[in-house]
């Protein structure tokens, strides 16, 4: 009894805190309740909505409550159409686009054409070639000239007539023929024009692609209003691709309307007659710049705003100024970027006194990546120890070995550019020579690059002529620069393969083998490839009155002939004593298109579908040389690989350089009808990468470690 007291004492107390709170609690409750019970009365009063919904305006179905679906959905049967193959007609190989870029119909960005003559084309033309061509997806020359020689790595257009506004026209209706869907500008200039490639690309990626634009230098028609320009052809213009596709339908009416001497000039009426555009200088805030380079002036001094920033320089007069332009808009370009890459240091440098690490955090060189970090014993990267003659770390295992050939070559760019270093730094005190190398490390850093530290012994000499002999630890750095995505040309897995096999006597009956095997893999299934058998009869072999040696192997291609209609093996019948894949490949190239793609075969290769299909993707024309790996797969004799495959693909003038394999054949042969390399059974090299990684200059950076 003593504790009901301050029980209630504390339900009173509670009670008084919810006396001023209670009409609001009772009031939610009174309304909650009235809600609920209005619900219920509505939904009383008809059908689901959401139930109506799903039987839709035709009336009401057998509707199951439990699963909410329609009983008519579960009478549902698929119906499966077979597809039948007509027998009757030829088989057809299904090709897809090998990039997503053609089927989802992305262009490129810009296209060069170069507008060049009889007498220019062998000289202005090709330093044009040799000054851009490298910074643009594609670039064409265009001449009036019939039957022009075509001067090796550059693609000319012969229209057979010289005269200004045919050119001109003509130049136009294959740009739109050929590439009006393929990219979206074009840039059109004459072989006396020196353009800077990278502003000119620049200049197009900040540009809109949708709408109507004549961009160039801006000239005044002779007589004409004020509103009326020209684009002037010296400096080239640039037009959009919209603007080519209207102006096609008008080029016929302007060449028989308009009167010029002067291609741009007759290109600029044109286009204001038909389509009411004229040339315009500056558009979207980007400015089109170029240069009148006086007549005997040097590149080397001419200093002005207007030349460091022009896009185009004209007139060039001969090949050695456009090279000579060349050079001093490259070194401005050097010069431009190591002066950017000098102020981003120093922001750098600034701002890592804010990080949490300090300087502590700053990594050498400034920029570049920190040094690989190992986690395990396993992933610690070892130093390679060389002299100036020896290197004591061989591929073959050996303990020491001379040091030579690239390996050589790099030591002794390493030693020269400390030298340099140092001498910058400490001059005009102190001069440098060396006098030799005592102690060399380098390791491959896959975050940074190839690091060296020279030990050198050095003599310096004062300013007074003091000689003495000092000891020197450097460090440098050879940097990985960016990775470089190389435009290449279009290549499909729908090229034909020309298969080309030497049979010497010794071989003729393991041709045999080598047929069966060509028809099971590449003629059975209608593989887009041709055979020719190449036979080499020696002095005394196959005469008059002697039996013919390749008898059974010409028999057996009379017979593939006849088993796949449409297959056609050719044969060769060549006569020599030492016989040479040069002079072999000479006849038969001699006899196909320039373009032609060969695959060069021994009896022991066994070409398939997929060797077939590397080959046509890999052995880029100009570009790309491609050597297949291969496997053993049969006896081996002196100077012929007994491989599977010893074949291989690559173009006249790929850029990749090969120290050991195959033997080659060439697309897209130029002077050179072949290309020799020794086989191997030891090494085989892999098709060179497109996507090519640089190397920049060696940065170095002296401390003074030994005296």
């Amino acid at each position: 009894m003593p504790m009901a007291g301050p029980a209630i004492m504390r339900l009173s107390s509670l009670l008084a805190l919810l006396r001023p709170a209670l009409p609001l609690i009772l009031g939610l409750s009174l309304g909650c309740s009235l809600s609920l019970l209005r619900v219920s009365w509505i939904q009383g009063e008809g059908e689901d909505p959401c139930v109506e919904a799903v039987a839709g305006p035709g009336g009401p179905h057998n509707h199951d409550s439990r699963t909410g679906l329609d009983q008519s959905d579960e009478d549902f049967k698929p119906r499966i159409v077979p597809y039948y193959r007509d027998p009757n007609k030829p088989y057809k190989k299904v090709l897809r686009t090998r990039y997503i870029q053609t089927e989802l119909g992305s262009r490129e960005r810009l296209l060069v054409a170069v507008l060049t003559s009889r007498a220019t084309l062998s000289t202005l033309a090709v330093a044009v070639n040799r000054t851009v061509a490298h910074h643009f997806p594609r670039l064409l020359y265009f001449t009036g000239q019939r039957g022009a020689r075509t001067p090796a790595g550059m693609q000319v257009v012969s229209h057979g007539d010289e005269r200004p506004a045919w050119l001109m026209s003509e130049t136009l209706r294959h740009l739109h023929t050929h590439f009006g869907a393929d990219y979206d500008w074009f840039f059109i200039m004459q072989d006396d024009t020196y353009v800077q490639a990278p502003r000119l690309a620049a200049l197009a990626g900040h540009l809109s692609i949708n709408q109507d634009l004549y961009l160039g230098r801006a000239e005044e028609f002779i007589g004409a209003s004020e509103q009326a320009r020209y684009c002037h052809g010296g400096f080239g213009y640039l037009l959009s691709r919209s603007l080519l596709l209207r102006l096609r339908p008008h080029l016929d009416g302007c060449r028989g309307d308009i009167l010029s001497a002067r291609p741009d000039e007759w290109l600029g009426r044109c286009l204001i007659d038909s389509l009411g555009i004229g040339c315009v200088s500056q558009h979207q805030g980007q400015q089109y710049r170029s240069f009148e380079l006086a007549k005997n002036r040097d590149p080397e001094k001419e200093g002005s705003s207007a030349f460091l920033s022009a896009f185009t320089v004209h007139p060039v007069s001969e090949g050695t100024l456009m090279y000579r332009l060349h050079k001093r808009f490259s070194a401005l370009e050097l010069e431009r970027a190591y002066s950017e890459i000098e102020e981003l240091q120093a922001q750098i440098q600034n701002l890592t006194v804010l990080t949490p690490e300090g300087e502590a955090g700053l990594s050498w060189p400034i920029g570049l990546p920190a040094p690989f970090t190992p986690h395990s014993r396993f992933e610690v990267l070892g130093w390679d120890y060389f002299t100036e003659q020896h290197t004591f770390s061989c591929a073959d295992g050996a303990p020491k070995c001379p040091l030579q050939g690239a390996s050589r070559a790099d030591v002794g760019d390493a030693v020269e550019t400390a030298l340099e270093q140092l001498n910058r730094r400490y001059q005009p005190r102190l001069r440098f020579q060396k006098q030799r190398l005592l102690n060399g490390y380098r390791r491959f850093d896959p975050a940074r690059g190839m690091e060296y530290t020279l030990d050198l012994l050095l003599e310096a000499v004062t300013q007074r002529g003091h000689r003495r002999a000092l000891a020197r630890r450097v460090s440098l750095l050879r940097p990985l620069s960016r990775v470089e995505i190389l435009p290449m040309p279009y290549v499909t897995e729908a090229t034909r393969v020309q298969l080309v096999l030497p049979l010497l006597v010794a071989e003729a009956a393991a041709a045999l083998a080598f047929l069966e095997a060509f028809a099971a893999s590449v003629l059975e299934p209608r593989e887009h490839a041709l055979l020719t058998l190449l036979l080499v009869y020696g002095p005394r072999e196959g005469g008059r009155g002697a039996p013919d040696p390749f008898l059974g192997v010409k028999a057996a291609a009379a017979e593939l002939e006849r088993r796949y209609p449409g297959t056609r093996l050719a044969w060769l019948a060549v006569r020599a004593e030492a016989p040479s894949q040069v002079r072999l490949m000479d006849v038969v190239s001699k006899k196909h298109p320039v373009d032609t793609l060969f695959f060069l075969a021994t009896v022991w290769t066994r070409p398939g579908p997929e060797v077939l299909n590397r080959c046509r993707m890999n052995a880029i024309s100009g570009w790309q040389a491609f050597f297949p790996g291969s496997t053993s797969s049969g006896p081996w004799s002196q100077g012929w690989c007994r491989s599977s495959p010893c074949g291989t693909a690559a173009p006249g003038s790929a850029r990749s350089s090969t120290t050991a394999a195959a033997s080659a054949t060439c697309r897209g042969w130029g002077a050179a009808r072949s290309l020799p390399w020794p086989c191997s059974s030891r090494s085989r090299p892999t098709a060179p990468s497109v996507a090519r990684a640089g190397r920049g200059k060696t940065d170095g950076q002296m401390e003074s470690l030994l005296l």
